[in-house]
């Protein structure tokens, strides 16, 4: 899945020259927490968030100190070194990139104008989509063996009890690396066959692990 299919493209902005003030005024209005700041080209050259915003001003009950510093332009405080993403980059390299430089927010360039903004919640709603958890279903977690032919031994099992595989996820198993889990969303809210093919076929099901709590 590329970016410029989950991206937020009617994004607000402000210039550099607008006031901490407008800023708070803006979020507020919208119920947003990121700010790109543009120039006159549309070309970013900032970005202020809520934190920036908190970081910056004294407490509401210092009521002169804190009118005072809403009346500053955002130049002063946004941030200028900003990571960026591109239309065409990979939903799964943009979730890396967000993890790894802990931030919230990805804005999104073409011909280095602003195109769209990628936030952490617009990720979150993705992975559920991508995954099913939203849609009725099972959710099963199988653990076997890292090596080549064992999801296709899993799903297999799945496909002749003739039930839809909603999702699947693969990562491996942080307590030995020579296997891993696979993760699989099932549309039917009836597991238990599936369950039991799968160990009687020698396959460790983690999840769900008891049959008492399915009934």
């Amino acid at each position: 899945m590329l970016v410029e299919e989950i991206m937020k493209q009617d994004v607000t902005t402000l210039t550099k020259e607008h006031s901490i003030g407008d800023a708070v005024k803006i979020m507020s209005a919208n119920k947003i927490r990121h700010l790109p700041i543009i120039d006159s080209q549309g070309q970013l050259i900032g970005l202020v968030t809520d934190r920036d915003i908190r970081d910056a001003t004294p407490s509401i009950f210092e009521t002169d100190q804190f009118m005072n510093t809403l009346q500053n332009p955002l130049h002063l405080i946004m941030q200028k070194d900003v990571i960026t993403g591109h239309p065409l980059d990979l939903v799964a390299e943009v979730s890396a990139v967000l993890y790894e430089h802990r931030i919230s927010c990805l804005p999104i360039i073409r011909n280095k104008r602003l195109v769209g903004i990628v936030t952490e919640t617009d990720l979150l709603h993705t992975l559920v989509e991508l995954t099913g958890a939203h849609q009725p279903g099972s959710h099963l977690e199988v653990r076997v063996e890292n090596k080549s032919g064992k999801l296709n031994d899993v799903t297999s099992i799945i496909t002749k009890r003739k039930a839809n595989i909603q999702s699947v996820l693969v990562y491996p198993d942080k307590k030995d690396h020579q296997y891993k889990v696979i993760v699989i969303r099932v549309q039917t809210m009836n597991p238990i066959p599936i369950i039991e093919d799968l160990t009687s076929a020698g396959h460790e099901v983690l999840w769900p692990n008891q049959f008492g709590k399915l009934l």
